[in-house]
């Protein structure tokens, strides 16, 4: 198969030959093998079969040895910048003690929030570097960092500005998203309207205005904010030009995800007590629906995401690892391929398109990143294996064996 849109020869900087494509886009066979891309200018100008290869030259060759070459992995739902740890906690909870309890004794993200305020913006983007450099060892090249545990208008600024060195520094591409409305304050207890309107009425503003929001976050749910306060966030969101996204459903069913449905939003996370209409209401609007098996089995939650009515529905379903000090400290998007398929019963196939296409549906990016496709960006990975499969059968000794990030060769 080729896939050339000009009918004479293309040049381009790199030609990527000899490998097995797993292309990971709708639009194209699933796999084939013996095959070549074309790269110019980080961009993918040419994919075709080895025996295609007249129509084609490049600068630099490079010979994959019958490889498999996937996108580049997406990670779309962390919250990467933080201060401080949580294992005490989680002895905690091996004693019994619940996350519920352990937030209204000032524990969970609370204990984050303070100690994401005491450290300094140089401090925060140390710790942050080093997992993100971890998750491109996996083969990640694009992630989302949410803020939310400043919980004021200077703490969640400083957050977004580290998620943004991250991407000005790192190959990677980097979304942020503002969670202001993560958890409410001890300062704000009893007037959590009063939180919702200095999110809405200064924090989201001014970081909007900074250029440091892609996506407004709301935790909606019996411990965080209802469904009014929900709403009117989007609404200001909306009203900046913002799309919406939220954590939804993850404790009980309070309908966040048909309000993120209503709006547009780009998905909704978490979602294991998501019900049948509202698996209706994000198929109507294109929703993804992101789930993060890392939560679940680290609180070790008995109740599963609806996946047969996802299916049933066509509801794309993305994956990542929700990376935290709290709920998740997993910073391994392998595993979650694997827990995906072993907690969630997933398909290997639909594993691997959670961290490809339909994360990068979940960030709005589906016509950039996340597939082999000819005008997409060259973030591209790799891999030793027989079959794409195994990427999701194993974990702890796969690695990528080469590395593009915007069409250049990276060091690993």
């Amino acid at each position: 198969m080729s896939v050339n849109p000009a009918c004479h020869p293309l040049r381009g900087d790199t030609l990527i030959t000899n490998v097995h494509l797993a292309c990971m886009h709708p639009d194209q066979p699933p796999a084939f093998e013996n095959a070549a891309v074309l790269i110019e200018r980080g961009q993918i100008v040419w994919i075709g079969q080895v025996s295609e290869l007249s129509q084609v030259s490049a600068d630099e060759t490079f010979d994959g040895q019958g490889q498999w070459l996937l996108p580049g992995f997406i990670d779309c739902h962390t919250h990467l910048v933080f201060g401080g740890s949580r294992a005490d906690e989680f002895e905690q909870r091996l004693h019994g003690a619940s996350y519920q309890q352990i937030a209204a004794a000032g524990g969970g993200i609370l204990s984050t929030v303070r100690a994401t305020r005491e450290a300094s913006e140089d401090q925060l983007f140390a710790s942050a570097k080093q997992r993100a450099l971890t998750l491109i060892a996996q083969g990640v090249t694009s992630i989302e960092v949410k803020s939310g545990y400043g919980l004021d208008t200077a703490t969640e600024l400083k957050m977004l500005r580290v998620a943004r060195r991250l991407g000005d520094e790192l190959p990677l591409n980097i979304a942020c998203t503002f969670l202001g409305a993560h958890a409410l304050l001890t300062d704000f207890a009893g007037n959590a309207q009063g939180y919702i309107d200095l999110v809405c009425e200064q924090m989201l503003p001014k970081a909007v205005e900074a250029g440091l929001v892609d996506a407004v976050d709301v935790f909606c749910e019996s411990v965080g904010f209802t469904l009014a306060q929900t709403r009117q966030v989007f609404e200001t969101a909306k009203g900046l030009g913002v799309p919406v996204k939220c954590h939804a459903e993850q404790l009980s069913n309070l309908g966040g995800s048909a309000l993120t449905a209503e709006f547009a939003g780009l998905s909704v996370d978490h979602i294991e007590f998501l019900d049948e209409a509202g698996v209706k209401a994000i198929a109507a609007s294109g929703t993804v629906a992101t789930l993060l098996p890392g939560a679940f089995y680290f609180l070790r939650e008995t109740q599963l995401p609806p996946i047969d009515l996802l299916r049933a529905n066509g509801v794309p379903m993305a994956l990542a690892t929700d990376y935290n000090p709290g709920t998740s400290p997993l910073c391994n998007l392998l595993l979650m391929l694997n827990m995906s398929c072993t907690l969630f019963r997933l398909t290997p196939t639909e594993a691997l398109q959670g961290v490809t296409c339909h994360a990068a549906r979940a960030l709005g990016w589906q016509q950039r990143v996340g597939s082999i496709a000819v005008g997409y960006q060259a973030d591209l990975c790799l891999w030793d294996i027989a079959q794409p499969n195994q990427l999701a059968y194993q974990f702890g000794d796969l690695r990528p064996s080469a590395r593009w990030f915007k069409g250049q060769l990276q060091d690993l």
